[in-house]
């Protein structure tokens, strides 16, 4: 079995309306997330899953969270933008590029600092 994981960041802005505390008010951070794959085997190239492939995906659904208000961008407009929600909906959103049936979504972890972050798989 192979883990296979790519890292990608955005810039954004957010505030978490129901926290008391200093996060209470807009801030912003450099979002890093890493999407981890499991792959059973390897193709006749010899890899498990294309990095370039999964970069790709990843960086076309950071695209409408990059340099934002997190609390504008749906679905956290709704759910609230804490790391946990935010990788939540990545994950949901990354799932459906990964439909062959030897490749797994493991989990999303979005970190807010390089000390401060949250792993999601359902």
């Amino acid at each position: 079995m192979y883990q296979i994981f790519v890292e990608e960041h955005f810039d954004a802005a957010h505030y978490l309306p129901n926290y008391h505390g200093k996060c209470e008010k807009l801030h912003g951070h450099r979002f890093k997330v890493v999407a981890r794959l499991e792959v059973a085997g390897l193709d006749e190239t010899g890899l498990a899953y294309d990095f370039a492939q999964l970069k790709q995906y990843l960086r076309e659904i950071l695209a409408r969270f990059d340099h934002t208000c997190l609390n504008d961008v749906s679905p956290l407009d709704e759910i609230g933008p804490s790391s946990e929600n935010i990788a939540a909906t990545i994950y949901n959103a990354l799932q459906p590029h990964l439909s062959e049936p030897s490749v797994k979504l493991v989990s999303v972890e979005v970190w807010e600092s390089p000390t401060t972050g949250v792993s999601y798989s359902p």
